[in-house]
């Protein structure tokens, strides 16, 4: 079998990693992360709390995503200013950012989340390929409230111990899953907020009928999050149908001249 998109990813993040640490040691940037408080805003407490749609019915949540290209749709935005995004997905109704910072596939860079951080009153997500714990402390020093953890990137054991760090950091585990197995092995672990991520990362296919077919094996007092395939009003609408509490968006709004209108257009339900 050939070796998939996510194997060459993990791949080139290991090797940003062993030169990371000659620069910054593990031991610095643990306690460097450890040494400061808890982020403001509270990635969980914000998509737990009820959100109403427009119309006073009940919303959705949306995580609006930062992200200048992706494996399978190369460019998505060539005038690509993140800071001017993020605020943009502010004024257009998001209730959470989610910053890529993975480099060699999705373009993505540690400044745009630093930056974002502290800049824009929402809480933000480090959206990356995490691999090791070093990733986690850097997510903090560089103030995200959140860091994605993919349960097909991690041995159950090392997944486990990722999200009890999280605890100890203040920081919020977006456990990521695709199928069933995976589903499991998320509450397992102890994930907070589970993550559906209706693109297949060895196929890069993606369908929402993942995350219709998978919710309901959460239980109702862990927030759901439906990631990627998300293009349109309906989509949103159909996800609260199936009691998703938030949704991840990026490349339909990334695509958009006006992210803030085409963002309350989404939400205008």
């Amino acid at each position: 079998m050939g070796t998939s998109i996510l194997d060459k990813i993990i791949k080139a993040k290991s090797a940003r990693l062993v030169d990371l640490k000659k620069s910054v040691s593990a031991e610095d940037m643990e306690a460097k992360a450890r040494s400061l408080p808890a982020p403001a805003l509270n990635f969980l407490t914000v998509l737990s709390a009820p959100k109403a749609s427009s119309t006073g019915g009940t919303g959705i949540h949306v995580i609006a995503e930062v992200k200048k290209a992706s494996p399978s749709r190369g460019i998505i935005r060539q005038d690509f200013k993140p800071l001017e995004i993020a605020k943009a997905y502010l004024a257009g109704g998001a209730s959470a950012l989610s910053i890529l910072t993975e480099e060699d596939h999705f373009l993505g860079h540690d400044r745009y989340l630093r930056d974002i951080s502290r800049n824009v009153e929402l809480p933000t997500l480090r959206k990356d390929f995490i691999v090791d714990t070093y990733q986690i402390h850097e997510a903090k020093v560089l103030g995200a409230s959140a860091y994605l953890l993919i349960v097909a990137c991690l041995k159950p054991k090392q997944l486990a111990d990722m999200i009890a760090l999280g605890g100890e950091l203040g920081l919020t585990p977006l456990v990521e899953a695709h199928t069933e197995d995976e589903v499991k092995i998320a509450l397992d672990a102890g994930s907070p907020i589970i993550g559906i991520n209706n693109r297949d990362l060895k196929t890069f296919h993606t369908s929402l009928e993942t995350t219709f077919k998978l919710r309901p094996l959460i239980p109702d007092g862990i927030p759901v999050v439906a990631e990627s395939g998300i293009f349109k009003r309906s989509d949103l609408e159909a996800l609260v149908a199936a009691k998703v509490q938030a949704a991840l968006i990026g490349e339909s709004l990334m695509k958009q001249k006006d992210v803030t209108a085409a963002l309350k257009e989404m939400l205008a339900f």
